[in-house]
C-alpha cells in the first residue's frame, strides 16, 4: 500500500469542505431564529465542531471503524488515535494516509450533531444539549456509522452503500430531531401572540407569509429591520387643479 498524492489531495479539500459547513449550518440556522436567540443558537453548531471533534478522537472513530463485534459496534482499538497515522489502512483508505480518512469521517460526525440543533433552537438549554450531543454520538450515530460503513457491520454485510450519509447522516439526525421536537414541544411563546418570524433580513422580506407573521410591519422582527427595508409611508395623491373659468 503506498499513499497517492491526487486521493490524498481529493480527500483532504472533501474534509475541508464539510468542515465548513458547520458553520454555514449556523449561520443559516441562527438566522432563523429570534435576534434574542442568534448568538446561543450559533453556540450550538460550533460547539458541536469542538465538542465531537474531540469525542472522534478519544473514542468515536474507534467505535464506527475498530474491529467489528456481532456486526453491532467496533472495538477500542482506535482509542486517542492509536495506530492511526500517515501509513494507509488496508480497509478504509488504501490510497490515502490513514489519519485523513479518519479526519474525513469526523466532519460527518460533527454536522450530523449540528444538524439536529436546529430542532431545539429555543426550546433547550445548552448545557442540556451538550449532555444529549454526547450521549446521541456514543448510542445512536457510532454505531450506525459502523453498521453501514464499518467492515463487518450487519447492513455493510448486506451491500448496503451509502457514499454520501444518506442512512448515516440524514435519516439518524431526521428522526431524532424529530424525535425531540415532539418530546420538547412548540417554543416558548408559540400560540400566545409573540412573534415568532426569523430576525435575518432577506428571510423576513421574502418569507414573512411562510413564517404566519401575516406581513405585519408592527411586529419586533420588523421593527428590527434597517431603515431601507422598511416599507415606506405612499405620499398622498396631488389633487387635481380646478377647472379654468
Amino acid at each position: 500500500m503506498s499513499v497517492n498524492a491526487a486521493d490524498t489531495a481529493w480527500v483532504l479539500l472533501s474534509t475541508a469542505l464539510v468542515m465548513l459547513m458547520t458553520p454555514g449550518l449556523a449561520l443559516f440556522y441562527s438566522g432563523m431564529v429570534r435576534r434574542k436567540n442568534a448568538v446561543s443558537t450559533t453556540m450550538m453548531s460550533f460547539c458541536a465542531l469542538g465538542l465531537v471533534g474531540l469525542l472522534w478522537v478519544v473514542y468515536g472513530y474507534s467505535l464506527a471503524f475498530g474491529t467489528d463485534h456481532a456486526g453491532l459496534i467496533g472495538s477500542l482499538e482506535y482509542v486517542f488515535l492509536l495506530g492511526v497515522g500517515q501509513t494507509p489502512s488496508a480497509i478504509y483508505a488504501a490510497s490515502v494516509p490513514h489519519l485523513a480518512f479518519f479526519a474525513f469521517q469526523g466532519m460527518f460526525a460533527i454536522i450530523t450533531v449540528a444538524l439536529i440543533s436546529g430542532a431545539v433552537v429555543e426550546r433547550m438549554r445548552f448545557g442540556a444539549l451538550l449532555l444529549f450531543s454526547v450521549l446521541w454520538m456514543t448510542l445512536v450515530y457510532c454505531p450506525v456509522a459502523h453498521w453501514v460503513w464499518g467492515a463487518g457491520g450487519w447492513l455493510f454485510a448486506l451491500g448496503a452503500l451509502d457514499f454520501a450519509g444518506g442512512t448515516v447522516v440524514h435519516i439518524c439526525a431526521g428522526f431524532s430531531a424529530l424525535a425531540l421536537a415532539i418530546v420538547l414541544g412548540p417554543r416558548k411563546g408559540y400560540g400566545k401572540g409573540e412573534a415568532m418570524e426569523p430576525h435575518n433580513v432577506p428571510m423576513v422580506v421574502l418569507g414573512r407569509d411562510c413564517c404566519g407573521s401575516g406581513g405585519s410591519g408592527s411586529t419586533p422582527a420588523a421593527r428590527s429591520r434597517p431603515e431601507a427595508w422598511r416599507p415606506q409611508p405612499s405620499s398622498p395623491p396631488t389633487p387635481a387643479p380646478p377647472p379654468p373659468r
